[in-house]
């Protein structure tokens, strides 16, 4: 293909509108996964041409359109197999990539805030969550990449938090809007992350000024041992949608969703690494967990990973989380649009 021809096709690929009219017509082909409530667009590419930090640059209105209808988009085919490609990709997005602060896993700093997904074993399951919702600082959007897929399972499934909610019983629903959610974390590195990590500093006075501006009350019981308390709204409003959706960590810090061994080895429930309890302090009953974790399950997407594969979620719209896996697993994950509460 002499220069011009090329030129003019690649111009074609950048400004072509993203609708499944198939390959001949559109090298993007645009679907929609699965037959439940929570599904994600599918961005496949049909032609090597497509270059998809080219093609995100032209279809801004439209990936912001269908990111607010569906919650998540996964971009499919794009050869996106590197660190350094993702990293052009999440830049095509935006410039400002928030760095994992008041850490809840454990994560590897790749690149300018780029991360691994989680450094969690590869038998354990993480929890659906909306990342850092029990923060008052939290990304709006955060996208994965599939640099290595699994062996065996490793999925990311994904919930639609409109949904979720929406599966609750009003009397769920009324209960935690009401009281929101109170937080309690004992950071000490025995058990869960120790706070130098999850504040990343080892600045005393620095942890407790951020404690502060978060609204949240600390304590220290040791050099080495930091207990957190705070609270939360557990029932939002989207604030560019205005729909009401079930965005905190709730469920995925409660006492009941630890492994039997975590709870033998502390001596007092109150020292467990982490914990959540009505607003107002009370305890949240184990049926209304199973409640949540039912909630999840009956919204729940799941989709197998394949190498370049890039999903973007708005991170208020759609929870996360991840299954068991065998085999070597390589996600990464970048976060930007720094939501605050007012």
């Amino acid at each position: 293909m002499n220069t011009n021809v090329r030129k003019k096709s690649l111009a074609g690929v950048f400004s072509s509108k993203p609708i499944a009219t198939g390959f001949d017509e559109n090298p993007v082909a645009v679907s929609v996964w699965g037959q439940g409530s929570t599904r994600p667009l599918v961005c496949t590419a049909q032609a090597n041409e497509v270059i998809l930090t080219e093609w995100v640059k032209h279809q801004k209105e439209f990936i912001e359109e269908k990111l607010r209808q569906h919650g998540a988009i996964l971009f499919r085919n794009f050869r996106i197999h590197s660190v350094p490609a993702f990293q052009k990709l999440v830049q095509s997005f935006s410039e400002d990539t928030m760095a994992y602060t008041q850490r809840s896993s454990p994560r590897t700093a790749i690149s300018d805030n780029i991360y691994t997904s989680t450094d969690h074993p590869a038998d354990q399951e993480i929890n659906m969550h909306n990342e850092l919702s029990y923060s008052a600082h939290w990304p709006m959007k955060i996208m994965f990449c599939c640099v290595q897929s699994p062996a065996q399972g490793g999925e990311t499934p994904i919930a639609d938090s409109r949904e979720v909610y929406k599966c609750l019983r009003k009397e769920t629903q009324d209960r935690f809007r009401e009281k929101g959610i109170m937080y309690q974390r004992n950071l000490s590195g025995k058990l869960g992350l120790p706070w130098t990590e999850v504040f990343q500093t080892r600045d005393p006075k620095e942890v407790e000024r951020a404690c502060e501006k978060s609204g949240m009350q600390f304590a220290w019981k040791g050099p080495d041992h930091l207990e957190i308390k705070w609270t939360r709204p557990a029932v939002v409003q989207h604030p560019r949608t205005g729909e009401t959706i079930w965005f905190n960590h709730g469920f995925f810090f409660n006492a009941h969703n630890l492994d039997a061994m975590v709870h033998e080895v502390v001596d007092n429930e109150a020292n467990l690494p982490f914990n959540t309890f009505y607003g107002d302090g009370s305890p949240i009953e184990k049926d209304i967990i199973e409640e949540l974790r039912e909630a999840y399950n009956q919204t729940k997407c799941v989709f197998p990973w394949q190498q370049g594969d890039c999903i973007l979620l708005d991170n208020m719209l759609v929870a996360h989380g991840r299954h068991p896996f065998a085999g070597e697993r390589k996600i990464i994950v970048a976060m930007w649009e720094p939501n605050a509460e007012a």
